[in-house]
C-alpha cells in the first residue's frame, strides 16, 4: 500500500516551527543570562527592545516567505494539471498521464493518480467501443452479402412462376412476393450503405457547392420516374439566384435521392411532390401529400435511409426539419 503525506499538514508544521521556535530560543537565551548572573544594567546594554523587534520581524518575514513559496509551488503543480486537461478539451483527444510521486503521495499526487486512472479507463472504453463497432460493421457487411444470394434465388423463382398459368389471386400473391423481395434488397442496400458511411468507407470531401444547380440536376434525373408514375412534380428552382454551402456534392445528391425515393416508396399514393430552393432562407424544401411518417410504411422502411441522411447532414453542419401529418410530409434542409 502506498504511503501518503498531507501537503497542508506539512504547511502547518512548517509555520508552527518558525513561529514558536524563535520565542523558545529567546526564552532559553534569557534564562542563560539570568543563570550567569548578569545584572539588569548589563541586560539593558543588550538593547532588549531591538532584539525583540528583530525577532518579531524575522518571524513575519519567514511566515510570508514560506507561505509564498508554498502557494507558488502549489499553483505550479495545479497549473500543470490544468494545462493537461485544457489540451485534451481543445484537441478532442485523451491527455497524456501526468507524473506523480509514488513513494510519498500528497493530495496533489493523489489527484494526479486519479486523473491518470480516469484516462486509462477512457482509453480502454474507447478501444472496446472501436472493436465492437468494427465487429458490428463486419457482421452487417457479411450478413448483407450472405442474404443477397437467397434473395436472388427467390426472385428468380418468382419470375419463373409468373410465366406459369395461375389464378388471379395467385398472380397477386406473386406480385406481392416480388415487391417484398425487392424491398428487402433495398433495405439491405440502405443498411450496408449506412454501415460503410459511418465506418468512413465513403470519403467526405466538402467543397463550395452551388445548391441551386445541384438540386436542379437531381430533379432532372428523377423527373422521368415521377412522370411515369403520374406524380405531379411541382418545382420552384430559381435559375439566376442561388446560394453556396460547404458540402460534399455526392453526399448532398444521395440525401436528395433518399428523399425522392421515400416519396416513391411511401407517398406515391398522394400523386404529388413539391421541391423548392429558397434562396433567401438558404433552404431546400421537399414536400409530399402522402400518409405521413407515422404511417406503418415509413416505420418499416424509411428509418435506415433517414439515419444515413441525418449522419451526412450532421457532418456537413446542416440539419433537416421534418413536419409530418396525415396529409403529408415536409422536409426543410438548412444550416444548423
Amino acid at each position: 500500500m502506498k504511503q501518503t503525506r498531507s501537503l497542508f499538514r506539512r504547511f502547518l508544521m512548517g509555520h508552527f516551527v518558525f513561529i514558536f521556535f524563535p520565542p523558545i530560543v529567546l526564552f532559553i537565551f534569557f534564562s542563560f543570562i539570568e543563570f550567569s548572573g548578569i545584572n539588569e544594567e548589563n541586560l539593558n546594554t543588550l538593547n532588549l527592545f531591538y532584539v525583540i523587534l528583530l525577532l518579531f520581524g524575522f518571524v513575519i518575514v519567514t511566515f510570508v516567505v514560506i507561505s509564498w513559496l508554498f502557494f507558488l509551488r502549489l499553483r505550479k503543480r495545479l497549473t500543470r494539471l490544468q494545462e493537461v486537461m485544457s489540451f485534451s478539451a481543445n484537441s478532442n483527444s485523451f491527455p497524456k498521464p501526468v507524473s506523480v510521486q509514488t513513494d510519498l503521495m500528497d493530495e496533489i499526487d493523489q489527484l494526479g493518480s486519479s486523473f491518470n486512472w480516469m484516462i486509462q479507463q477512457l482509453e480502454d472504453s474507447r478501444k472496446r467501443e472501436y472493436e465492437e463497432e468494427l465487429l458490428r460493421h463486419r457482421l452487417i457487411a457479411n450478413l448483407s452479402h450472405d442474404l443477397r444470394t437467397p434473395l436472388t434465388i427467390l426472385k428468380g423463382h418468382v419470375t419463373r412462376l409468373n410465366k406459369e398459368s395461375m389464378s388471379l389471386k395467385g398472380r397477386d400473391s406473386l406480385t406481392e412476393m416480388n415487391h417484398t423481395i425487392t424491398r428487402v434488397g433495398d433495405l439491405m442496400d440502405d443498411l450496408l450503405s449506412y454501415t460503410l458511411l459511418t465506418s468512413g468507407k465513403h470519403p467526405f470531401q466538402p467543397t463550395s457547392t452551388d445548391i441551386g444547380r445541384l438540386v436542379r440536376a437531381s430533379v432532372a434525373a428523377w423527373y422521368p420516374i415521377f412522370e411515369e408514375l403520374e406524380i405531379q412534380f411541382d418545382v420552384d428552382l430559381p435559375t439566376e439566384a442561388t446560394f453556396y454551402w460547404e458540402a460534399d456534392p455526392k453526399w448532398m445528391t444521395r440525401i436528395l435521392d433518399n428523399l425522392f425515393q421515400n416519396i416513391l416508396r411511401h407517398a406515391a399514393e398522394g400523386k404529388y411532390a413539391n421541391i423548392v430552393v429558397d434562396v433567401e432562407k438558404e433552404q431546400i424544401i421537399v414536400a409530399d401529400r402522402g400518409p405521413g411518417m407515422d404511417h406503418s410504411s415509413y416505420e418499416r422502411g424509411a428509418g435506415i435511409g433517414l439515419s444515413a441522411s441525418n449522419y451526412m447532414l450532421k457532418k456537413m453542419k446542416l440539419k433537416a426539419d421534418f413536419i409530418s401529418t396525415e396529409n403529408g410530409t415536409r422536409v426543410a434542409i438548412g444550416r444548423v
